[in-house]
């Protein structure tokens, strides 16, 4: 099956509670969704639906982020899904970004699986489709209550089986959606069995390349080359069903990601948000939300921890992060707080993580560079 990336995989119910994004108006809200399964059984349950948002009243654009589906030995440890940095750039861009936890995990788990689509050899692609972008179109009907939330004007997105879901609902052409976006997106794979092989690709060709016919909206499409998922041909065998059905999608393939590019949503940033970027400002959403790389200061000496302007406890974290290699980037705050990263996306993640405690924060090094210049 299609797979949440270990890295955006959050804790069980039962786990430590969960520090909530505080720049970002995390909050967890439920409403009610009614789904059908392969078998025709027909259930009405809670849906969860994470939310992220701007500063401000709004109302904001929607932008609708959908799940994967890990491998069934993961299914039950399969918790909130929060892809926070992704969620941060969308925010960025002026977007309140919801995320539903689809029926059938995280505190729906159990005897009612509506997104089971049936054997290997002959999987039943629509009907779960069908069930996932049900879950959609139930979350733009709730954010239709949110008076910050401007749902006349949204974007389905989606990673792995949230990519089918994003592919699904775009087929259905509903009322104000302006695009989609697919990471990854799929069904059947079976990563360790089956690395690059997954259960009939020609199922999810023939039915995309039907639905392309219902599409009105562009989609941008983004696969990696490592994919244990669906290798690196196969995804290209469906954009191009889509295509010939009739639908418009813009199909962006990168290089290996990690030991599998199939979670390339959360670890090949770096590639992914400017392609993002660009179908965004074709949708005509252009407010910058991609940090630029201040040019070199000569506020301190790299190494003189005394100097950053963060609390005197948190000066041994900048000692610890000195000791990272490179690409690497440390942010301050202005109520004394920090965060960092390395890798990929390192500049936003550690704004991001500065951020999240609700500070505004700004870069002090990146790289080997101190860019910070006192206020």
């Amino acid at each position: 099956m299609g797979a949440l990336h270990a890295q955006t995989r959050a804790a069980t119910p039962t786990a430590t509670p969960e520090v909530l994004s505080v720049d970002m108006r995390e909050e967890i809200v439920r409403t009610q969704a009614t789904v059908t399964d392969l078998y025709g059984r027909r259930e009405t349950k809670t849906l969860p639906i994470t939310v992220y948002r701007p500063a401000g009243e709004g109302p904001f654009p929607l932008v609708v982020f959908n799940h994967g589906r890990a491998v069934a030995a993961m299914r039950a440890q399969q918790g909130r899904y929060r892809p926070d940095a992704a969620a941060r750039y969308l925010v960025g861009k002026g977007f309140v970004v919801l995320v539903p936890n689809r029926i059938g995990y995280w505190e729906t788990y159990g005897d009612f699986d509506p997104e089971n689509n049936g054997s290997c050899a002959s999987p039943r692609i629509e009907p779960m489709s069908l069930a996932a972008s049900d879950q959609v179109l139930a979350t733009v009907e709730f954010a239709k209550t949110l008076p910050y939330v401007d749902a006349s004007r949204w974007l389905v997105v989606g990673q792995s089986v949230g990519g089918l879901t994003s592919v699904a609902t775009v087929g259905r052409a509903p009322a104000g959606l302006l695009g989609g976006i697919n990471f990854a997106g799929g069904t059947g794979g079976e990563p360790e069995a089956h690395p690059g092989q997954p259960c009939a690709p020609h199922a999810i060709a023939r039915y995309w390349g039907g639905l392309a016919k219902n599409a009105k909206v562009p989609m941008l499409w983004l696969y990696w080359e490592n994919d244990k998922y669906w290798g690196a041909n196969v995804p290209k065998t469906w954009h191009q069903a889509w295509v010939d059905g009739g639908g418009q999608a813009v199909l962006a393939t990168f290089g290996p990601s990690g030991d599998d590019g199939h979670g390339g949503l959360m670890t090949d940033m770096d590639h992914w948000v400017p392609a993002v970027d660009a179908f965004l400002i074709g949708l005509g959403f252009t407010a910058p939300a991609i940090p630029v790389r201040p040019v070199a200061t000569a506020f301190a000496d790299l190494t003189d921890a005394t100097q950053v302007p963060v609390r005197s406890e948190f000066q041994a974290a900048y000692a610890k992060f000195l000791t990272l290699g490179v690409p690497r980037a440390f942010a301050v705050g202005n109520k004394g707080g920090y965060g960092y990263a390395r890798g990929d996306y390192a500049m936003g993640r550690a704004l991001g993580n500065c951020q999240r405690q609700g500070q505004k924060c700004a870069l002090y090094v990146v790289d080997q560079d101190v860019v910070w210049t006192a206020p």
